[in-house]
C-alpha cells in the first residue's frame, strides 16, 4: 500500500471518529431507556486509561534515548491499544450519560474551560499525527527503513507532546469535573 493511500485511510478514520465524537456530543442518536451501570464507571476508567498512557508514552521516550527500540514498539503499540479502549468508552459515555457541566459560579471555571477546551481540540488534531507516527515507526523494518525512521522522527517531534499533553490534561480535567457528576 502507497504511503498516499495510507494518509488517505489515516484522514478518513480522523474525520470519522471526529464525526462520531460530535454527533454523540449532540445527542443526536437515541439513548437507551435505562442506562448500564457500567456507564457510569467510565470517566474514572478514562482519568485511569489516560494516566497510564501519560506514564507509558514518558517511559516509551525514556526507552527510545536508551536505545531500546524493541521495548519503545512495545511500549506504544500498548499505549496505542489502551487510548483506543479509551475512545470507545468516551464514545459511550458520551452517547449514554447526560453532561455534567463545571458550575457557573466556580472561580475555577475558566481555569477548567481552558483546561477543557484546549484538551479537545489538541485530541481532535493529534489522532491523525499518532496514526501516522505508527505507520512510519511501523515500516522502519523495511529496506528503506531509514527513510521511514527520519519521518517518523520529524512527526513524533510534534505527536509525542501533544500526546502526552492530551493525556495529562484528560486526567487533570476528569479531577476537576468529577466532584460534580450528578452519580
Amino acid at each position: 500500500m502507497s504511503d498516499k493511500a495510507v494518509f488517505r485511510i489515516v484522514m478518513g478514520i480522523s474525520i470519522f471518529v471526529l464525526v462520531a465524537v460530535i454527533i454523540l456530543n449532540k445527542k443526536i442518536l437515541p439513548v437507551p431507556e435505562v442506562i448500564p451501570d457500567f456507564v457510569f464507571k467510565l470517566p474514572k476508567l478514562n482519568a485511569f486509561l489516560n494516566g497510564t498512557c501519560s506514564l507509558l508514552l514518558l517511559l516509551s521516550l525514556y526507552m527510545i534515548k536508551q536505545g531500546n527500540v524493541a521495548v519503545h514498539k512495545r511500549l506504544n503499540i500498548i499505549t496505542f491499544c489502551l487510548s483506543s479502549i479509551f475512545l470507545i468508552c468516551y464514545i459511550t459515555y458520551h452517547w449514554m450519560a447526560k453532561e455534567t457541566t463545571f458550575p457557573v459560579g466556580n472561580s475555577m471555571r475558566t481555569v477548567y474551560l481552558i483546561i477543557l477546551i484546549s484538551h479537545i481540540i489538541l485530541a481532535g488534531l493529534v489522532l491523525p499525527l499518532i496514526l501516522l507516527s505508527f505507520y512510519y515507526g511501523l515500516k522502519t523494518q523495511q529496506e528503506d527503513g531509514q527513510v521511514y525512521i527520519r519521518k517518523h522522527r520529524k512527526l513524533t517531534r510534534w505527536s509525542f507532546p501533544i500526546w502526552l499533553y492530551v493525556t495529562v490534561t484528560g486526567v487533570i480535567v476528569y479531577l476537576m469535573i468529577s466532584p460534580y457528576y450528578p452519580f
